[in-house]
């Protein structure tokens, strides 16, 4: 209650002055605070289509200057930071690194992780990821991320869809599924909202376990209907 009257209280002083920060009216307007660990070809895609739909974005990844970069081109707020801070800035995180720096990260971001939903869009590839790419695929990559990323409530998705067709999605019709892989249904529901917001129609192909069917050239990947995703997802185990 504390907090809600000194949220009301900071939004009508600055109503008074005719402004509100981008923080404040997005969290009026229902906007989750996104913050994007890696910065890369799906990381700044989908970054720039959460702040164009009113989403507070901050970017993170090994490169700071390139991170400042980007946060000025895409605009609508967006911001750039460590991943830590992005970590710590997020309601949401978008993970999209490559698969062999997935314990870096939760090694790295540790209590960070503990509570946050996270959107897993890291694919394992044993000709870049070695190693790390082979146990997760042998163990399934949504279960690898939740031992790599403990405490945290993973969704995978965005795991078999070109990142250069996300922002043409808005314009499909019929919509284009997303298959999608979680344990928490607080995290699935806000997830989903994520991915409908940029034109994507989420289908729930089941837990964390059936993440193992979200990895590039397997049947799920691809541009399919929400119908023929049930359909494949119906003869997986």
């Amino acid at each position: 209650m504390k907090n809600r009257r000194a949220f009301l209280r900071t939004s009508a002083a600055f109503l008074a002055l005719g402004t509100l920060p981008l923080d404040i009216r997005a969290a009026e307007a229902g906007k989750a605070k996104i913050g994007m660990i890696g910065s890369g070809r799906i990381g700044s895609t989908l970054g720039r289509l959460w702040a164009e739909g009113g989403h507070p974005v901050m970017f993170s990844s090994l490169d700071l200057e390139h991170d400042k970069k980007l946060a000025t081109d895409v605009g609508h707020g967006a911001r750039a930071g460590t991943s830590r801070e992005a970590a710590a800035f997020g309601d949401v995180l978008l993970v999209a690194v490559p698969y062999s720096a997935m314990g870096a990260v939760g090694k790295d971001l540790g209590e960070l992780l503990k509570g946050k939903i996270v959107i897993d869009a890291s694919n394992p590839i044993e000709s870049r990821d070695g190693e790390a790419a082979k146990r997760a695929l042998e163990k399934g990559a949504g279960l690898a991320s939740a031992e790599l990323l403990p405490g945290a409530h993973i969704v995978r998705a965005f795991n078999a869809i070109g990142y250069a067709r996300l922002p043409e999605m808005k314009k499909r019709d019929p919509k284009v599924a997303m298959p999608i892989a979680g344990d928490d249904k607080n995290a699935i529901s806000v997830a989903s909202g994520l991915i409908r917001e940029i034109g994507l129609e989420p289908v729930l192909i089941g837990g964390l376990a059936m993440g193992k069917h979200l990895v590039p050239r397997l049947p799920l990947g691809g541009e399919h209907t929400p119908e023929e995703i049930r359909k494949i997802a119906a003869t997986l185990n």
